[in-house]
């Protein structure tokens, strides 16, 4: 390895270091232990609770203003303007921000259909410590501060370090270990962030963003204990967090393999073949120094303090304009039919022959839990919640709601927002499989967890 200036050592370890403590080491704070990034989420959402709302729908309005009126602008590819390339989407998904708005003011100001506006669906997500809300404050950070994850050269050397575990389990790169961190201790969305960002720069193939954000934008040991509190079972949270590890890790080794994130093209963004070739290490090689020696390159071309800013704030922009209005759009009609129809009731009726198969006391009533996570990820345990009492299916409902991860009001709705190359049916399917395929294994685990406990 070559030698670098002691200040190439600091701008590559310093930022580094920043962004782990900041998105990946939680702290004890007075409402349990968070990560620095959600607790500074928390707090300015908190300042602003009385007008956050406003702010997400003015935000929103903005974003389906700003695509109608640069509809009539041509994108210039010789000079890429940050500004057209954020207004500037395809008609769908202007109509998508235009809904979203839409369902902005409606709610805010109460008006029009109660369906829309309710508490237990628009208002849900525009409350002032709905997600919607909550996404104006931890966009504004997670966007700011993502730099310091990605300019700096942490990604490259964790990516060399665990490019021989990534590659061969799950087909991704070893890059991918910093998002699954990122997720699994901090928060699913910043996952999707930081997965989004690696594949619009060039980094990850269509295929491996798909993988990356349906497969390890895992719910947070935080939301994981509230979830398991929820249906009164806080006792057993270690063997229900190991329960959905265990299922996780098995998810996250089948779902690439199968339909349809197989199927997804194998290019990158700007349509160049992915090459395994790229990612063979030399003979012999070192795989630490290797890792040190590309992050100390990457971190010798950071010299701009302003750029990095200036990346973070469009990062901010992107994600409020970009993203925001989507989760408003999807979520809201996913919350309605959850609330208002019985879909998900009939979709989940194939469920309870599974369940009564898989001997699960109160398969009736557990089935419609199967699928009512697709519109959010505390529904299944909200319906269970005082009408089912065994505590095997208390427990299975809850370990399936966490693995299940595809939730339109949180990451589904996230990722429809980005560029990842997925759209609504194959979150769908994807949603099923992973709940068909988790099933089994946590209904086993759950008997075999209550026939020890009843033996003790």
């Amino acid at each position: 390895m070559k030698k670098y200036t002691a200040s190439t050592w600091f701008v590559f370890l310093i930022p580094s270091l920043l962004g782990i403590m900041l998105f990946m080491i939680p702290l004890p704070f007075q409402d349990g232990w968070k990560v620095p990034i959600a607790k500074l989420a928390d707090l300015m959402a908190g300042s602003l609770e009385p007008v956050i709302s406003q702010l997400m729908m003015v935000m929103i309005i903005l974003s389906a203003l700003g695509s109608i009126l640069f509809s009539f602008v041509r994108k210039d590819p010789q000079r890429p303007s940050f500004f057209v390339n954020l207004f500037k989407v395809t008609p769908f998904w202007t109509i998508t921000r235009v809904i979203g708005a839409v369902f902005s003011v409606m709610v805010v100001f109460k008006v029009g259909p109660e369906a829309i506006w309710s508490e237990n669906t628009g208002g849900l997500l525009l409350a002032s410590d709905g997600l919607v809300s909550f996404l104006f404050s931890i966009f504004f950070f997670a966007g700011l501060l993502l730099p310091l994850l990605l300019n700096f050269g942490l990604l490259e050397f964790f990516g060399t370090l665990m490019v021989k575990i990534m590659r061969p389990l799950f087909n991704l790169p070893g890059r991918s270990s910093i998002d699954a961190l990122a997720s699994w201790i901090g928060d699913g969305t910043i996952g999707v962030l930081l997965t989004s960002k690696q594949y619009e720069e060039g980094h990850y193939t269509q295929r491996e963003a798909a993988i990356i954000s349906t497969t390890f934008s895992v719910v947070s040991i935080t939301f994981s204990l509230v979830i398991i509190d929820t249906v009164g079972m806080a006792d057993y949270f270690l063997p229900f967090y190991g329960t959905v590890v265990l299922t996780g890790l098995i998810l996250a080794l089948v779902m690439p393999r199968i339909y349809p994130l197989r199927s997804i093209k194998n290019t990158y963004i700007d349509d160049r073949e992915f090459s395994l070739e790229d990612e063979k290490l030399p003979e012999g090689t070192n795989v630490f120094a290797l890792g040190l020696d590309t992050a100390l390159q990457t971190a010798s071309k950071q010299r701009s303090i302003g750029k990095t800013v200036k990346m973070g704030f469009q990062n901010v922009l992107d994600m409020w304009f970009g993203v925001a209005p989507v989760v408003m759009a999807f979520g809201t009609v996913a919350l309605m039919l959850a609330e208002y129809t019985s879909i998900f009731r009939i979709l989940g009726k194939p469920f309870e022959y599974i369940l009564e198969f898989l001997r699960i006391p109160e398969a009736a009533d557990a089935a419609q839990t199967m699928v009512v996570g697709f519109a959010d990820m505390f529904l299944p345990v909200i319906l269970a919640e005082g009408v089912i009492t065994s505590p095997v299916t208390l427990f299975t409902i809850a370990a399936v709601s966490v693995v299940q991860l595809i939730y339109m009001s949180e990451v589904g709705g996230l990722i429809l927002g980005t560029k990842i190359p997925l759209n609504i049916f194959d979150l769908l399917i994807i949603f099923l499989l992973r709940t068909i395929i988790a099933l089994p294994i946590i209904a086993g685990i759950a008997h075999l967890l209550f026939w020890f406990v009843g033996k003790v």
